[in-house]
């Protein structure tokens, strides 16, 4: 299964959620040992990523297969996170003085697979569910909340703050752009999955004073992730498209142009299509003030184009 269908399941399934914290900050962000997880097992690529972000990655000893940063680092046990068993997560840990057991402490997930959380949690195992965010804000708390469960509260306020920073910074930098309307594409895969403004990346899209194609073709049973046909989106004519499958599938300008009709899509005329790495578009932690930065450079280079506008 491609890695961009794999990552639109979990976009489907909504906000992350709160737990009781293993820890608790006190004043200036220090952290309150209450109980430190020695092992952890990480689902969610986007949890991996954070947590190695915020320098928790020494307490993680199994990642989902699908996990891609750190791009060095990350431990060689992998699972399946579509796919996840029981048997395949208790035997994880490796028994020390400290830690005697084989049991994980605590188990990340961004989407219940095979019922995994009720089963791990019978066994006594601590598990969170965070699942896809819905909002910047979702996104800042699941972050804040990763600091808070390893003992890390200090090193994910921080990043949630730069991330906060970055994002606000980019929306900011966008030039008023009275009468040029930008119509825009994201592609998640080649047979024109996209996803409309009311989605997590879609809203950044709309933040930066962009209209997306895909918003008139939703219907509520695509839960803002509609198929278009390839006629209407060439009918559409966006003057800017977004690649988000250039690693599982290919994707690239030169194979877009090669689609029937594409040709003569603005976007392809004036060299406007942008190619994005699918495990940053498709996550919503560590690596999400890349993505922002990245789109808003697309959008300024389209807005400051005269071709597009003359």
């Amino acid at each position: 299964m491609f890695k961009s269908i794999r990552s639109t399941l979990a976009l489907l399934l909504g906000i992350g959620v709160l737990v009781t914290p293993l820890y608790t900050a006190g004043q200036a962000g220090a952290t309150n040992l209450k109980r430190a997880p020695q092992c952890i097992v990480s689902l969610s690529p986007t949890a991996t990523d954070t947590l190695f972000s915020i320098g928790a990655g020494r307490q993680v000893q199994a990642v989902d297969q699908d996990a891609t940063f750190p791009l060095k680092g990350l431990p060689s046990r992998k699972i399946n996170a579509l796919n996840p068993s029981v048997e395949s997560i208790i035997g994880i840990c490796k028994r020390t003085a400290t830690h005697r057991s084989t049991k994980p402490d605590l188990v990340i997930i961004s989407y219940d697979a095979n019922q995994i959380k009720e089963k791990l949690t019978a066994l006594g195992i601590k598990v969170v569910e965070q699942d896809a965010a819905s909002s910047v804000a979702s996104a800042l708390v699941q972050i804040r909340q990763l600091g808070s469960l390893t003992g890390h509260v200090a090193a994910a306020n921080r990043l949630a703050v730069s991330i906060n920073r970055r994002i606000n910074a980019d929306i900011a930098s966008i030039p008023a752009h009275p009468g040029k309307v930008l119509n825009v594409y994201y592609e998640l895969d080649p047979t024109f999955y996209s996803l409309t403004s009311g989605t997590f990346v879609g809203s950044l899209l709309k933040s930066l004073g962009v209209v997306n194609i895909a918003d008139p073709q939703s219907t509520s049973a695509d839960a803002g992730y509609p198929q278009l046909s390839s006629e209407y989106i060439v009918s559409a004519n966006p003057q800017l498209i977004f690649l988000a499958d250039t690693v599982c599938c290919k994707a690239t300008a030169s194979s877009v142009a090669a689609r029937p009709g594409f040709a003569t899509v603005s976007a392809v005329v004036h060299h406007h299509v942008v190619g994005l790495n699918d495990s940053v578009a498709s996550e919503w932690g560590a690596h999400l003030g890349v993505l922002m930065n990245q789109l808003t450079a697309a959008v300024k280079n389209a807005l400051n184009d005269a071709q597009l506008w003359g």
